[in-house]
Formats: structure tokens, sequence, C-alpha cells
């Protein structure tokens, strides 16, 4: 679900030149004098065009691909599991079994799915720092608003049910860019293999290999009840890669944090990171006690379960980077060969030399306000759908009273039909689930903030979490998606008058968390903007733009090479075969092979190659990401990333970093073989 060559941290700071092979790449700023150089290619201007119109993002948290002309996208199971649940129930289950729409008709309307195509990038720089110049704190935040308002509205001009627009800060606030991006809210499922078959192996398997996942699934997106027409669309190979090839990954990671400073990266280490693990470890064994209580239960909670446990690895393996000394110096060093240089240098020292104090000024504050800003500006002391819903049209109907410019981006107009989509949407509710996990962050919260802490007080003056959890479901009507809709629609007003247990208590919160909100954007958010601002001003001096910037869940390029890596003294092979995955299986949970891929053995080449790992720099937020070669076909789908690639979100080590693709072979393979899935195969090889 996460992650090229060899780079040294220090490179990254004070020899861009040097280190030009790993990243995530903006397409507006590809390392095309590298790529030449080392393997004689450039991406001509139609390549890149192409890319961009022929990649997705799933709105929240993948990457995907366009892979026929008729609407047809690519990407993992694991990013439509929303979907799959949206669409289960007691008498169907899409995790549990899988699931291949074989003609039009019997694909199947997900409830609350965007996917988003990036059509337009414009350079707004200039106005945002001019809008934002000789401000800090309040009044930056502010501005900062007002101008991405403005902007956003500009782009969207009265049309956001067809576009969405993003102000989008690269370099820490160096560059602001306006991306526009189609979207599309007709989405339907074509196929998705099991939960068993995407994510075989399970956690012993998570973030390791050799992997045998066969964690693709395949959607369709229309326009006017109609499959959209998708010319600009990748082919899918039915070789795959070979050892040793230049392939590139084409997504949107999600966050990095290589060029936060040392100050901010301490904070992360202790106490944000061993914080959340605690949480979440508490928070999973809650899962698996409600999962064990029968095969109904199970199937309610795999999701949130598979997210969790995901989630707790992917934490440990980033907190286990961040504790490793020796990286963690050589961050150190870098950071302070930069400011050396910036004090050596007048003019830059008066612009940009107080920099990182500011930041360490900023992430002391946020170490004093981070409980009520993780319990409940983060809201991990409200877990669960239906307070979801309500704190949404709670703050929805807040919001709506302000101005555009002084909205928070999400309840801005340019924003709403995706509120709107998730609102009204007819996923199913679970009332016992949601009270088992809405008593247990109730009494997490309590216990974080002290029960005679202001909210807490005031929540259980008269009902313990467990009470007023079970209070606020039992009367609840907002499992009703016209209730939904009717109070939205409603405003203020009928958020006011409503008797609703659920919204009462979201009303309760609300005042704490715009405090909380309120304290947190400027104290810490905006005087980190404005000095990181700062650093990457002074790294542009220095260096141009030759360095990438860190993620921002937006359209990057990465490029590698497949290959394995050393481990314990021997040599990782690149790729996995249908061989090994048979091998691999044990027949027990979580290496026991689904029915479909038992019965098809006969059928599948076993020298056919499953999975493979290849240099590309990836994060979060790469999931569904198509691995293609220089022709521009896709030749893998990006689904996970090795242990080492964990450390990714700080630095990238390309001697040991690794991402995991499924190979394209053997995608074709499986529909075709397992699946009997050839009309599908057909769509997908139309151009061959």
């Amino acid at each position: 679900m996460r992650k090229g060559f060899a780079l040294a941290l220090g490179a990254l700071l004070v020899a861009p030149a040097a280190f030009a092979g790993a990243g995530m790449w903006p397409l507006s700023n590809l390392p095309t004098q590298t790529l030449q150089k080392r393997f004689g290619f450039t991406p001509s201007q139609q390549w890149v065009h192409h890319v961009q119109l022929a990649s997705v993002r799933l709105a929240e948290g993948c990457s995907g691909s366009f892979v026929s002309a008729d609407g047809l996208v690519m990407t993992n199971h694991h990013c439509v599991v929303d979907c799959l649940e949206g669409l289960s129930g007691p008498h169907r289950d899409l995790m549990g079994h899988y699931f291949y729409a074989a003609g039009r008709g019997d694909e199947l309307k997900c409830p609350s799915m965007e996917i988003e195509q990036l059509v337009k990038r414009t350079d707004v720089t200039k106005q945002v720092h001019a809008a934002t110049a000789d401000t800090g704190g309040e009044a930056y935040n502010a501005a900062r608003k007002a101008i991405s308002s403005k902007l956003e509205r500009q782009c969207v001009n009265g049309h956001s049910k067809k576009w969405r627009c993003e102000l989008v800060s690269l370099y820490h606030g160096g560059q602001f860019w306006m991306y526009k991006y189609r979207r599309y809210q007709d989405v339907r499922l074509v196929f998705a293999p099991s939960q068993q078959t995407a994510f075989f192996g399970g956690y012993p398997d998570n973030f390791n290999y050799p992997r045998y996942d066969f964690d693709v699934s395949f959607v369709r997106v229309f326009v006017n009840g109609k499959p959209a027409h998708t010319p600009e669309h990748f082919d899918l190979s039915a070789q795959g890669p070979k050892a040793g090839q230049l392939v590139f990954t084409s997504g949107n990671p999600g966050h990095t944090e290589r060029n936060w400073t040392s100050a901010q990266l301490q904070t992360y280490r202790y106490p944000v990171l061993p914080t959340r693990l605690a949480y979440d470890s508490q928070y999973r064994g809650l899962l698996q006690a409600f999962s064990a209580r029968s095969a109904e239960d199970a199937r309610i909670a795999q999701g949130d379960l598979f997210f969790t446990g995901n989630s707790i690895k992917a934490y440990t393996g980033m907190l286990e980077a961040l504790n490793n000394t020796t990286r963690f110096e050589k961050k150190a060093r870098a950071e302070q060969t930069l400011q050396k240089q910036v004090e050596a240098n007048p003019g830059l020292r008066r612009k940009y030399g107080d920099a990182w104090s500011n930041i360490a000024k900023a992430e002391k504050k946020f170490r004093s306000m981070r409980t009520p800003y993780r319990m409940v500006v983060r809201k991990q002391g409200f877990k669960g759908r239906l307070f979801d819903i309500a704190f949404t049209l709670v703050l929805g109907a807040h919001e709506r009273t302000l101005p555009d410019a002084k909205r928070i981006s999400r309840f801005r107009d340019a924003n709403l039909p995706q509120v709107e989509q998730g609102l009204f949407s007819g996923a199913p509710v679970y009332p016992r689930y949601d009270r088992l996990r809405l008593a247990f962050s109730l009494n997490e919260l309590r216990n974080a903030m002290g029960p005679d802490a202001p909210l807490p007080a005031k929540l259980f003056a008269r009902r313990s979490p467990k009470q007023l959890a079970a209070h606020a479901v039992a009367g609840t009507k907002l499992a009703h998606a016209a209730l939904r809709k009717r109070l939205w629609k409603g405003g203020e007003k009928a958020i006011r008058a409503s008797h609703d247990p659920m919204i009462a208590l979201a009303r309760e919160v609300l005042p704490f968390y715009l405090k909380a909100r309120s304290a947190y954007e400027n104290d810490v958010a905006a005087p980190l903007e404005a000095n990181t601002t700062k650093i990457a001003r002074a790294r542009f001096a220095l260096h141009g733009t030759s360095i990438y910037p860190d993620a921002t869940f937006t359209e990057r390029l990465s490029w590698g090479v497949v290959k394995g890596w050393p481990k314990n003294g021997s040599a990782v092979k690149p790729f996995t075969t249908m061989k090994g995955l048979y091998r691999h299986a044990k027949g027990y949970p979580p290496l026991a092979l689904a029915k479909a891929w038992r019965r098809a053995r006969g059928r599948l080449d076993p020298a056919t190659p499953m999975d493979f790992v290849s240099t590309n720099d990836i994060v979060g937020g790469n999931s569904g990401s198509p691995v293609i070669d220089r022709q521009g076909e896709i030749v893998g789908l990006i689904f996970d990333g090795n242990l080492p690639s964990l450390g990714g979100s700080f630095w990238y080590n390309g001697r040991l970093n690794r991402a995991v693709a499924v190979d394209s072979a053997a995608i074709l393979a499986g529909l075709k073989h397992v699946y009997d899935a050839g009309a599908l195969v057909k769509e997908l090889r139309a151009g061959h």
C-alpha cells in the first residue's frame, strides 16, 4: 500500500544534481536529463500529457488509471473496500466473495465513490504569496483561506458537479499550483476478488516480500448514465516487465516528511507515533473481539480491522526508521549544512534565518495542545459512522453560515458535491457496531483529557461514556438517508431544532472542536507553513527546483528499475510466480487459497510471474498506481512496499526500499483462467 536508486539524504540539501533519481516528481518538473543520461529516454510532452490524463485519483486516498476507452479504471482491491462494504449486507458479502459483472447491466453503483482526473495545472505562486505577505498567525490563516477560496471559485466557475479545483502547496509553500480535476461521481463496480485473494498472506506477509497478492479491482465511471469516453488510457502488457527494466509509477503519494526539520521529526517520533500506536492497538483488540462474536460481525468489521492492522504495521515501521540513530543524525547534519549556508549569506540570513527557531516554537506549542487536537479535531474520541454523519451535518451547517472565503476547505461551495455524496449514501449502518466503537472512543477521550477537563465534564455529567454512546445510538434516526438530506438542506435552523440525540451530541462537541481547530490553525499550522516556506525559498535560492517536493496526494511520477535487494546476507529475487503462490499456500488463514484459485491451478502456467519489486519511490496514496514502461504500457499495479520502505516517509534508501506490484501478466492470467472474465480481458486488450 505504499515505495528508486541510492540517495544520501544530505545530497538532497547540498548537491541536488547528485541524487536526481529517487523522488516523487511533479509532471511539470521531471528529471529528464537524468533519464536521458542513464537510460537514453526523454519523456516527450505528448508522453507526459498522456500519462497525466490516463492516471486518476480516488478521492478517499488512492490512485488508479483508465485502462479502456469506456471509462474502465484499474486500482487495488483495498482501494474499493468502502464500495464493497457499501454494497454488502447479510445476504451479499462482496469482501468474502469475488464479484464480476459479465455485462454492463450487471455493474453495481458504488454508494459514495469519487474518481478524479487531473486535466490542468496552473502556477499561482505569485498570487498566493502576494495575498499572504507580511501576515502571521490568525491573519495568515485568514488570508490563506481567502485566496484559496477565490482561486478555487474562479477555477470551478460555477460547475462544481463537474470540476474539482484544489490549491496545492509544493515545497511546503515555496510554490502554489491550482490543480483542476474532472470529477466522476457515478462509479460502478466491475470486478473485485475476495479479500482472501487480494490480501493473501494477511498481516504476516504485509510489508514483506515475497508476496503473492492479487490486489486488483476494476470500476467504471459513467457520465449521464453512459460509460465515460476516455480516449487517453493505458494498455495492459501481456508480458509484464523484465529484471533491470526502467519503469515508472504514476500516482498520488499521500504525504512525506523528507523536508521537515529535526524539530518536526522529533515531535512525530515522540509523542505522536507512540500515542497513535497505543490507540490503534487497543482499537484493533476491540475490533477483533467484535469479529469473534459471529460470522456476520466479522463481515461488518473486516474493513476497519484490515486498515487498523495495516496502520499499526506502517506506524511501527516509521517509528523504527525515526529511531535509527545513524539516519536521524544524517538528517540533522544535512539540516545544519543548509542553515550554515543561509547564515553565511547576509541576504538569506535576514529573510530566512529565523525559520528553524520559529518552527521549533510552533512544535512546542503543538505538543501542549495535541491531546484536544487529536481527540476532538482528528476525532479519535468519536468513532462510528453515525457520529461522523451527525458531525458532518452540524459542522457543515455552521460552516455554510460563513462566507466561502472563511470556511475550511471541505465545506467550500466548490467541494460540497463530495460531502453531499457521502452524506446521502445508501451504504448500510450497523447500530451495534457503532455503539461499541463510540463507547470505546468516548472512554479514550475521557482517559486522555481527564474527567474534569471542560469537554469530558460536559459530556459525562449525567452519563458514562458507555451510557452516552448507547443513548445516542439507540435514539438516532440518522441511518435514514432521507432525514440526513432534510437536515442538510435545512441548514443551521434545522440542526438547532433537531431532537436527535446524535445531533445533540455533535452540537455539544462543536464549540470545543472550533476552539481546538482555531488554536491549531493559528498557532501551529500557520507559523509552520510560513516558516517552511522560508526554508523552501532558501533552498530555491541555493539550488533552484532541482529537488522534488514532499508528497501532497497529487499527481507525481517516480522512476526506477525492476530489482531485488540484499536481505540477511542473500539476494531477494525481484519476481514471484504462480508456482510460488501454490507452494506458499498452507490451507489455513491467512495462507488459505480461495476456492476459485484452487480450482484453476491446472489452467495456470506455473512460470507466470505473480508479483514483483522495483526501486520506484512510493508511499501511501500510491496504492493502485500503474507501473508503466517507456512506451506507456502498464506492466504492473502497485499495492505495497517492503519493510525498509516504511522509512520512506522521512528518507529514501535506494539500496533497500522497494515498491511491490502485481504483474500485468498475472492480472490477465487471473482474469482469464480463474474468473472466466473473458469480456473484461477483451476490453483490456482492445488495443492489441
